[in-house]
């Protein structure tokens, strides 16, 4: 088949396309490189400037002062273990009160819809929160990052829309006339068939829970119970507190001008330690990522 051959004009607009989407990518893509290439400078080549395209002085110092600190090691353990329990508690709560919504034949799920609404323009703030959680005795445990936000209300929606677009009253009708009971058509079919929600929302709760901090920052105390978030914050205030004692010798000032550019070093290779699990999570489920932004933008 002989290939048509192409205008001018749609010539010039796939060029004009290509620079804007190019251009785009490289002012998205720079300050990640710019990151990468920092934490493996030289601290003094980092703080001068002089970092702009290519490392300068490679050197591991600043991942070395970073994993020097033992509650590094214990912060991304206990991260790892909120992330995968929590992610686990809110798909078990998600999935089946999703489901449960997405059928016709359930007669009080708008009365029930409506209820989870509200929650997402009215809640109880943080010191009522606080209350709830100090009086059923869930300080300072894990299970005070995991049992408030069990439920997002939206990605609920978004797995609603998906089971309703997805899992047909006739395919459960057909299900029905064998035998098959909700409990057992939602284990063995409805599940089995939505693999691309249940990584979306692995991937968002996942990345939700990794990312928090405020939450330990109000329930947690022990510091052996601080996720990776809270530590690395913790060694940048103590860091920048340091950095603002008073020196009066020559000698002093040499040192602290020397902390101050570890410091700043640190900061790049702590935001490449804290993304590694997200960056490893991401390509994992990419390509059910697009599909379940679509099916969150119809909330029918």
């Amino acid at each position: 088949m002989r290939r048509k051959k192409r205008s001018r004009t749609d010539v010039i607009y796939d060029i004009c396309i290509f620079m804007i989407l190019t251009l785009l990518f490289l002012i998205v893509a720079y300050p990640l490189y710019f990151i990468v290439v920092s934490s493996i400078s030289d601290p003094a080549a980092v703080v001068s400037g002089q970092v702009v395209f290519h490392p300068i002085g490679l050197t591991l110092k600043g991942y070395r002062e970073v994993f020097k600190n033992s509650q590094v090691i214990s912060g991304f353990v206990n991260s790892l273990l909120y992330t995968f329990c929590g992610t686990l508690l809110n798909l078990a709560v998600t999935l089946p009160t999703a489901y449960a919504l997405s059928r016709d034949k359930f007669s009080g799920k708008k009365f029930v819809t409506i209820f989870y609404m509200i929650t997402m323009f009215v809640s109880g703030g943080m010191i009522p929160t606080y209350l709830v959680v100090k009086n059923l005795h869930l300080l300072d445990t894990m299970w005070s990052l995991i049992l408030p936000g069990a439920l997002s209300v939206y990605n609920m929606i978004v797995a609603r829309t998906f089971f309703k677009m997805n899992i047909s009253e006739e395919l459960y009708d057909a299900a029905a006339i064998d035998g098959c009971g909700q409990t057992r058509f939602y284990f063995w079919i409805a599940l089995p068939l939505s693999g691309a929600i249940i990584a979306i929302m692995v991937l968002y709760y996942g990345v939700g829970h990794w990312n928090s901090y405020f939450s330990a920052l109000l329930y947690m105390k022990s510091d052996i119970k601080f996720p990776l978030q809270l530590i690395l914050r913790s060694i940048l205030v103590q860091n920048q507190s340091q950095l603002a004692q008073t020196v009066t010798t020559a000698a002093q000032q040499a040192a602290l001008e020397e902390k101050r550019q570890l410091t700043e070093l640190m900061k790049y290779s702590l935001i490449i330690v804290s993304s590694i699990p997200v960056l490893i999570m991401y390509p994992l489920v990419q390509k059910h990522f697009v599909k379940g932004i679509m099916i969150g933008s119809v909330k029918g």
